[in-house]
């Protein structure tokens, strides 16, 4: 029997910031949503590229500008994001009692940076209906917690080098940032390496700059005391249970079937494309589960406060900004009803979520701080959707032309999550990697509702 193709690394290097970033060497306060996340893993995403089709000869070389390429503008991206070349720090007294978090940006190695090979082609890994489980060796911090962020990298970056491609893998401290931040901070690394690609590295107009003075409640912080004496009473070791993982693809022209029908049967124009295809989704996968007639079911959906505060916070905002919301009822319910039904109770979760809602949220937070565990705050009937298909993923290039696919890591998988992405030709088509137990994600391909909504490349 042949030996499965492994990844292995070939190098290791920390990149720190470049220049001294403004007030880089101060602490970053957490915020009771930075706070939450202490227990939950790492934001796993990354982009896999082809590798250019006139490379015959010197690939080492090839491969050897690349990576210089990718630290230097890495380290001139972290001029910016100086929070992410940092590592938490705990603060604990006895005399009065107190237990604070918080960011040391400048006392630490910086980001680490790996550079790995792997004997696969890009076919190997898009081509199965699964996608395979050694894209999670794609990924750096493999099944750390945000917490070991106190010796461990806040970023991570891993370059795996395939037959015909390079994949460009990133681990991100969820404490320290959330899918827009992680995005932005990808945005901008490409736009600086392109601009040094150009021979203009300096005061390159990135879209997104960063703002790093963390938004707290009236009456809350800097420092948040929490009621802990030791961080093994709020962390836990999620071990997700066997899962297939699989990517659907959604064209525009689906998803807009989905949303006239939804708002057709709930007689409004409200329903969004989104709302649409998270019923669509919640409802096949809790008929694939078999869910009792009488068990709760949810379809949850990680939700951007930025928008929704009043005064708004900006869009560079940067931090974890997010929440959770939930449309709720019984198995019966959600399938003896309709889709519009459904993508209704999905509209009115997201569209009752305000600055007050949110406000309320955190002012009960801070009464009883609450870090989120996987294994406790995530039911076995729920369907919870993460990730955004408004990302800017695909307009990320490193010299490689555009991506040929998103994958993400091993990182908050468990049965029942969701992980949106747009779909690559554009065009408002989404991407929805579905983690399910085997029985489930079996018996949801050979639901004809189901399917019939999902494109064929």
């Amino acid at each position: 029997m042949m030996n499965s193709p492994v990844v292995r690394s070939v190098s290791e290097c920390f990149i720190k910031p470049s220049g001294q970033a403004q007030e880089s060497d101060r602490i970053c306060n957490l915020t009771p949503w930075d706070i939450s996340m202490l227990s939950l893993h790492h934001i796993q995403k990354g982009l896999l590229f082809q590798k250019p089709k006139t490379l015959v000869v010197d690939q080492h070389h090839f491969i050897e500008k690349l990576l210089e390429k990718l630290k230097h503008s890495l380290s001139l991206t972290l001029f910016h994001f100086y929070p992410l070349s940092g590592r938490l720090v705990t603060h604990k007294t006895e005399h009065p009692s107190s237990y604070t978090i918080s960011v040391d940006c400048s006392n630490s190695s910086g980001a680490r940076f790996i550079h790995a090979t792997l004997d696969m082609t890009i076919s190997d890994i898009l081509s199965p209906v699964d996608v395979p489980p050694i894209v999670h060796s794609f990924f750096d911090l493999h099944k750390a917690v945000n917490h070991d962020g106190h010796t461990m990298p806040l970023l991570s970056i891993k370059v795996t080098e395939l037959v015909d491609g390079v994949f460009i893998g990133c681990s991100m401290n969820h404490n320290i940032g959330d899918g827009t931040s992680y995005w932005n901070f990808f945005n901008a690394w490409s736009q600086i390496f392109q601009a040094q690609a150009q021979g203009n590295e300096h005061d390159v107009p990135i879209s997104c700059h960063p703002i790093h003075n963390r938004w707290f409640p009236d009456g809350c912080g800097p420092l948040i005391n929490l009621p802990f004496k030791h961080h093994d009473e709020f962390i836990s070791r999620f071990e997700a249970p066997l899962l297939r993982g699989r990517i659907f693809h959604f064209s525009s022209e689906s998803i807009a079937r989905l949303k006239e029908r939804a708002n057709s049967e709930s007689k409004t124009t409200k329903i969004s494309s989104l709302q649409s295809l998270s019923a669509h989704v919640w409802r096949c996968v809790t008929r694939a589960r078999q869910t009792a007639h009488d068990e709760r079911t949810s379809c949850k959906l990680a939700i951007n406060n930025r928008s929704r505060m009043d005064p708004p916070l900006a869009a560079e905002y940067f931090g974890s900004a997010v929440s959770v919301v939930s449309a709720d009822c019984t198995g019966g319910e959600l399938l003896e009803n309709d889709l519009g039904w459904a993508a209704w109770k999905v509209h009115q979760a997201v569209a009752n979520h305000n600055g007050r809602v949110v406000r309320d949220m955190l002012k009960e937070w801070l009464q009883h701080p609450v870090i989120y565990q996987l294994g406790v705050h995530i039911d076995s009937s729920c369907v919870m959707i993460s990730s955004s298909p408004k990302f800017d993923m695909y307009g990320n290039e490193f010299g490689m032309g555009k991506a040929v696919a998103v994958l993400s890591g091993y990182a908050n998988k468990f049965d029942g999550n969701v992980t949106a992405y747009p779909g690559r030709d554009g065009g408002g088509s989404i991407d929805f990697e579905l983690s399910l137990s085997p029985h489930v994600m079996t018996a949801l391909e050979s639901d004809e509702e189901f399917m019939e909504a999902v494109s064929l490349h």
